[in-house]
């Protein structure tokens, strides 16, 4: 027994150096006839199951305390993005950017209990963004997902902190899995963004069924609610052919047919400002997409009397399949805001709707993809001039998975006079050139 603790203690030694070879100690060991199988058998007992530091491509460097109590991943996400813009209508001067598109650094792992986990996100390329004032002061986007989660059981998760909305499928979906350089702008133009706050959340009989059902603090990322205005969203989802993760693109080249199909509904009550030098959009310090400039509240701001508190109602409904290298993803959206309007003794209600749809096939597979997307959205279906749609074509280069990719997509863009006024009372129509390398480790 003594010689066993012996070859343990060294067998320990080599494993914290990080040694790595074809066979371990033990096997080399047993294979010279210097111990026995059951002395073999012992020393695999006794020795720590997880490696104090590892690294996977992806997932980034995971660290483990000796007694796997504590468990630190550290990773990142890099995207450097270039856009040609080739604006429609007289007189317009076209873009030529390169942008640091996402910077990130990624920290996940447990603490205590395997059940208790935790994120830590931060996107730093927020630091180098402009607001309209063309200075530096998104800083309150920096911090993203930054919760911890405690698992009673599969079905039954609790889950504090800040995290996205789980509204909308591509939303929820990392940026780092996209099929084209970025979301479809209907997702954009509907989907709330990150919120603090408390949620249950679950799946159910192995990922047929996952659900999340949301209450938060109403303003958006790591912004403060001053009312009682709280926001809540429901989500479910149901994969009836096995667990599908929320991932764009059938880079893994599925063996069997994978289907899902979910439905999203968020509430939420915001307040409108006429103090333009703090909500530039029009309503009153919110970290909301959808009530930024370029989302279908935001864009609407002024149908919307000084300090109106806006009643907010969206549903989505979502559907993805993927086989053999083949992807095809669609999501519908439909919002409703009702408020006092900007006529005195009036209320106002603002109705928009949109959808897109996506495919995806890989010409080489797990290596080369191309896709094409649709999307559309009336921004309010009660004016005229309110529509805007895309049509993009993209080709991808998966040199490691989604973990190194290169992207380039052109989009053909069209949107009326209420949506885009380079043109009064006219149309636009811009051609977009995008490309984009992201690393993920």
């Amino acid at each position: 027994m003594k010689r066993v603790a012996v070859l343990l203690g060294l067998t320990l030694m080599v494993a914290q150096a990080g040694t790595a070879s074809a066979k371990t100690l033990e096997e080399v060991l047993k294979e010279k006839g210097v111990i026995t199988e059951a002395d073999y058998k012992e020393i695999i007992a006794a020795t720590p199951k997880s490696k104090p530091m590892n690294y996977k491509l992806g997932s980034g460097f995971t660290f483990t305390s000796p007694d796997e109590k504590f468990q630190l991943t550290l990773g990142g996400q890099l995207q450097s993005l270039y856009t040609y813009k080739d604006k429609g209508g007289d007189g317009q001067t076209n873009n030529s950017e390169f942008k640091l598109r996402r910077a990130k650094t990624l920290f996940s792992g447990y603490a205590f209990s395997k059940d208790l986990t935790f994120k830590f996100n931060q996107n730093w390329a927020q630091l180098n963004t402009f607001n309209s004032g063309n200075t530096n002061s998104n800083t309150s986007q920096v911090m993203e997902e930054t919760y911890l989660n405690y698992r009673i059981s599969d079905p039954l998760q609790v889950r504090l902190g800040q995290d996205k909305v789980q509204f909308s499928r591509q939303y929820i979906t990392s940026s780092s899995q996209n099929q084209f350089v970025d979301s479809s702008f209907v997702t954009s133009a509907f989907a709330p963004g990150y919120d603090t706050g408390l949620a249950l959340n679950g799946r159910v009989a192995d990922g047929l069924l996952t659900y999340a059902a949301q209450l938060m603090g109403g303003k958006g990322q790591n912004v403060a609610q001053g009312t009682n205005n709280n926001a809540y969203n429901f989500r479910i989802a149901l994969n009836p052919l096995g667990d599908m993760k929320y991932s764009e693109s059938d880079v893994d080249n599925s063996a069997k047919p994978l289907v899902s199909a979910g439905a999203s509904y968020y509430h939420d009550t915001i307040r409108r400002n006429t103090d333009t030098t703090k909500a530039p959009t029009g309503f009153d310090n919110h970290n909301l997409n959808f009530a930024g400039k370029t989302g279908w509240l935001g864009s609407n701001a002024g149908q919307f009397g000084a300090k109106a508190n806006v009643n907010v109602n969206m549903l989505e409904g979502d559907m993805a399949f993927k086989y053999s290298g083949f992807s095809l993803q669609g999501e519908y959206f439909w919002a409703e805001g009702t408020g006092d309007s900007a006529t005195a003794g009036k209320s106002a209600t603002v109705i928009s709707k949109g959808f897109y749809t996506q495919a995806g096939y890989f010409v080489i597979p797990k290596t080369v993809e191309v896709a094409a997307r649709y999307g559309w959205m009336d921004y309010n279906q009660d004016m005229t001039g309110s529509l805007k749609s895309e049509v993009q074509g993209a080709v991808s280069w998966y040199i490691a998975g989604h973990n190194l990719k290169i992207q380039a997509d052109v989009t053909k863009s069209y949107a009326q006079n209420k949506v885009d006024n380079r043109v009064p009372g006219g149309s636009v129509n811009d051609t977009i050139f995008r490309t984009q390398a992201q690393l993920l480790f």
